[in-house]
């Protein structure tokens, strides 16, 4: 059977047809799709597999951990800033093991088209030596899904699977099963010894991962994703190198193989002189990359993200000549494009002069917040409030409501990571900031927001935090929010005074009110909350259309 599926699809249909039984995640671009699909397929509702939403990465790294506990095959999914998030229960899974097999989908964002940051995931499989899978294609990344459950069962620890925007979300034709595997059944094989971290057990665990760690390699030297091909025609004498050799990995490899197929001077009929060793399965193999150097004069390196192989492959052989990222044949930073790999190659590059001078010419359209959301009314009425003071500073946060930075509104002055917002203005505060304010949406609230409020009721820190509640996760899609209408409740549950704990509704009318509230409660000195409420827009649209139909 044949689908034509993102590459987020096709790593859940995948998971799917290995054997899934529950999915954790917070949605997070370019990662969400993958949760999503599972949430739609009938074959995942038939078996009734766990789908729902987490709060936050870690809780969702915890819940698939305890599934794994119980004998069961868990997929995590979340993008490259969500690891940080569950970093600690992520590392402690290698010193733990797993019981049943056990993914950890992390999806890359080179060139931050929606993230904070440009971090590799790879050095986190390396640092907690855990076994890494990266797919080239779509095809690789469905059938690497059951090589990964079934490798994670084989060596018992979880398995990092790591893919980048474009391959997230680009589509290609996939061959997939014609039936899903069986779920694992239930079993008690988890031994209490390397699951409980006590110094005496996590020192005997860390002895095995840290020994199983030749194995790893030797595994990924034989795997079928690693593949070395070296030039078929004979060297014109005995020890002589081809001029050059390509290490490459996930997305680049496409654009290597595309720049390859277009060098000049080379027929229909003959192969590139290049030796060149893709790889997709970690840690680095290293015998097959000694192998490739001693077939070449010098080697490119071509990956997405950070100098991850090249930092590796300059350790493993320091005399090599070696180029890539950190000698400037590739761009430092951002993306690769085919042109960027093309020209690095050697090879001829696209035609994009002409793209590039009509772009040139365009004016770019920023982001901005959508008419009639209830974001717009709450900066402008925190605008209005906050022209009474001398210096104030609003901390932000992680959503929709982070484009308040730009005008019209220029309303915020930092935004940091998700849940910042509460106790960066607890630290200004500290500092003797006033007035203090936190701009915070509802989902990133109840996912790392609310210890920070706890910090802040405990210290009775002179704050204003304002919870800009849209009823959903908006910024990627619409996913449900786990605090909906349990705001107020967790608040008071915190410890905040019921007195300012305030609930508002942004629209233009109640202008009056809501600059009345904002004064009161930035005026009053200690943690106050104002909550905003009013559907996003977006989803108001497509529920009002779901019941019209």
């Amino acid at each position: 059977m044949k689908k034509l599926l993102l590459g987020d699809e096709a790593i859940a249909q995948g998971a799917i047809d290995a054997g899934l039984s529950g999915v954790y995640a917070y949605p997070g671009t370019p990662s969400t799709e993958i949760t999503e699909y599972i949430q739609q397929n009938e074959t995942a509702r038939q078996r009734h597999l766990h789908s729902r939403w987490c709060t936050n990465e870690k809780t969702a790294m915890e819940a698939a951990l305890g599934m794994s506990f119980m004998g069961k095959r868990a997929l995590v999914c979340m993008k490259h800033v969500g690891l940080n998030v569950c970093a600690d229960p992520f590392v402690n899974s290698g010193m733990t093991g797993v019981n049943g097999g056990l993914v950890v989908l992390v999806a890359d964002d080179p060139s931050m088209h929606s993230s904070q940051d440009e971090q590799d995931s790879r050095f986190y499989g390396k640092f907690a030596m855990i076994p890494t899978f990266e797919p080239s294609n779509q095809q690789e990344a469905y059938d690497m899904m059951e090589a990964a459950f079934d490798y994670s069962e084989q060596q018992c620890l979880p398995v990092l699977m790591r893919v980048t925007t474009r391959m997230a979300h680009s589509r290609a034709v996939v061959r997939i099963k014609e039936a899903a595997r069986e779920e694992n059944p239930l079993n008690y094989n988890a031994k209490a010894s390397n699951w409980v971290l006590l110094p005496a057990n996590a020192r005997r665990r860390n002895d095995l991962v840290t020994a199983q760690q030749t194995q790893l390699e030797a595994d990924a030297e034989t795997s079928s994703f690693n593949r070395l091909s070296l030039p078929t025609t004979s060297l014109t004498s005995e020890g002589e190198r081809v001029p050059l050799g390509v290490i490459t990995s996930g997305i680049a490899y496409n654009y290597v193989m595309e720049a390859l197929a277009h060098r000049p001077n080379l027929s229909e009929e003959e192969e590139p002189n290049v030796s060149l060793l893709k790889i997709s399965q970690y840690p680095l193999p290293k015998r097959l990359v000694r192998q490739l150097l001693d077939t070449c004069q010098r080697v490119l390196i071509v990956e997405e993200g950070q100098p991850f192989i090249e930092e590796q492959v300059r350790g493993v052989c320091e005399n090599a000549n070696i180029l890539g990222r950190l000698t400037g044949e590739l761009p430092r930073t951002g993306e690769l494009t085919p042109d960027s790999v093309a020209k690095a190659l050697g090879c001829p590059e696209h035609h994009t002069e002409g793209l590039q001078a009509t772009a040139s010419v365009i004016l770019p359209r920023p982001p901005q917040l959508c008419q009639g959301c209830g974001h717009r009314d709450v900066y402008i009425a925190l605008n209005e409030v906050l022209l009474d003071f001398e210096h104030p500073r609003v901390f932000g946060d992680i959503g929709c409501y982070t484009l308040g930075f730009l005008p019209p509104y220029k309303a915020i002055h930092s935004c940091v990571d998700m849940g910042a917002s509460i106790t960066m203005a607890k630290g200004a505060a500290d500092a003797g900031q006033w007035p203090a304010v936190a701009v915070i949406g509802d989902s990133t609230f109840t996912h790392s927001g609310m210890t920070g409020l706890l910090d802040a009721v405990n210290e009775d820190a002179d704050i204003t935090i304002i919870i800009s509640d849209n009823l959903t996760t908006a910024m990627t899609g619409g996913q449900d929010s786990a605090g909906t209408n349990k705001f107020e409740a967790i608040c008071l549950g915190l410890g905040v005074n019921p007195a300012h704990v305030r609930v508002v509704v942004p629209l233009p009318k109640n202008m009056a009110e809501i600059t009345r509230v904002l004064r009161e409660e930035i005026n009053y000195h200690g943690v106050s909350v104002i909550i905003p409420r009013r559907e996003c827009i977006q989803t108001f649209k497509r529920h009002s259309k779901v019941k019209k139909g």
